[in-house]
C-alpha cells in the first residue's frame, strides 16, 4: 500500500480538523500518517510516497511551525523527493494566498508534482478574538479536504501520480 504522509500545523483547531478530514478521506486507499509539523523529520519525507501539508495563515503567510519543518527538513530531502505528488491545504482568516504561495514555491524546488490547486479553506476571521479563537470548521467545507485526500490517496494506489 502507497504511503500518504500529512504534514500539519495548527494553533486554533482548524487547519489540524482540515487535515483529519483529509486523512479520513484517504483511508482505505493509503496507509496514512498524520505528523505534526514540529515533530516532521526529513527521514519521514523520504518514506512516503505522496504529501498533504496543512497549515494556517498566519500574518499572509505559512505558520511559523510549518516554515521551521520546511527549513529544517528542505537541504536534506533536495533531490530525493522528485516527482512525488502534494496537495496543500491553508485555514485562512482572509485569503491563504500567501501561504499557499510559499508551499507551492517549496514544492517546487522540492519539483514536487501538484495534484489540485492549494484547498484554502477562509473563516473570516478579522479582529484579534475571532483569530485567536478555537476554529470550527463547517462540514461542507471538511469534505472537501476528505475529498482531496482521497483523490490524492486514489492516484497513489493507482500509480497514477
Amino acid at each position: 500500500m502507497k504511503r500518504l504522509l500529512i504534514i500539519w500545523h495548527s494553533r486554533t483547531g482548524g487547519a489540524e480538523a482540515m487535515a483529519r478530514a483529509a486523512a479520513e478521506g484517504a483511508a482505505g486507499e493509503a496507509d496514512v500518517t498524520l505528523k505534526h509539523a514540529a515533530a516532521a523529520a526529513p527521514e519521514v519525507l523520504l518514506t512516503a510516497d505522496g504529501y498533504l501539508f496543512a497549515c494556517p495563515e498566519n500574518l499572509a503567510s505559512m505558520s511559523g511551525v510549518m516554515k521551521d519543518f520546511f527549513d529544517r527538513c528542505y537541504y536534506h530531502v533536495l533531490g530525493k523527493i522528485e516527482g512525488r505528488p502534494y496537495a496543500s491545504l491553508v485555514c485562512a482568516g482572509s485569503d491563504g494566498e500567501g501561504a499557499a504561495r510559499q508551499i507551492t514555491r517549496i514544492a517546487l524546488g522540492w519539483r514536487l508534482k501538484p495534484i489540485a490547486e492549494p484547498l484554502i479553506i477562509c473563516t473570516k476571521s478579522q479582529t484579534a478574538e475571532a483569530i485567536l479563537a478555537p476554529k470550527v470548521i463547517a462540514e461542507g467545507d471538511l469534505a472537501k479536504c476528505r475529498e482531496l485526500g482521497a483523490t490524492l490517496a486514489a492516484g497513489l494506489s493507482l500509480g497514477i501520480y
